[in-house]
């Protein structure tokens, strides 16, 4: 399993790849605020651990491998997003309460995030029963 810290180099890999097409250590390092050098010692240690394809000074590509890895972070950053907005999250916060978050659910805390997601969107009216209740708290 990989690292959080790889686990990011990944999604970031994963996420330029579908937008771009390629992925690049200068547009790895500007998403991931680190420095080229850091994203070179990565990129060797996820080619080594068989989650990219690396050839010096050619680029890289994710392996199968790093590929299923990488649509599941980006699945499990998109529902935690989900989660906090229905919740009721202010939308400032979200991206960056995700980020603190992420790493620190087992999968099956993932997937029962994902049931109450999936409740919520099954009928809007919960959601708007949800807000409701939030703003009465708020009252008090």
């Amino acid at each position: 399993m990989p690292t959080p810290s790889m686990e990011d180099y990944i999604e970031q890999i994963y996420n330029l790849m579908k937008s771009k097409g390629y992925a690049r250590v200068s547009a790895l390092a500007e998403a991931l605020e680190v420095h080229p050098s850091s994203v070179t010692k990565m990129i060797q240690k996820l080619d080594k651990d068989d989650y990219l394809n690396y050839e010096k000074y050619r680029g890289f590509v994710l392996t199968a491998q790093g590929e299923k890895i990488g649509e599941r972070l980006v699945f499990r950053h998109e529902l935690l997003e989900d989660f906090l907005e229905i919740i009721g999250v202010d939308k400032e916060n979200i991206y960056e309460d995700v980020e603190g978050i992420e790493h620190h659910l087992s999968w099956n805390s993932i997937d029962r995030i994902g049931d109450l997601v999936n409740y919520f969107k099954e009928d809007p009216a919960r959601v708007d029963a949800l807000r409701e209740y939030h703003m009465k708290e708020e009252d008090q």
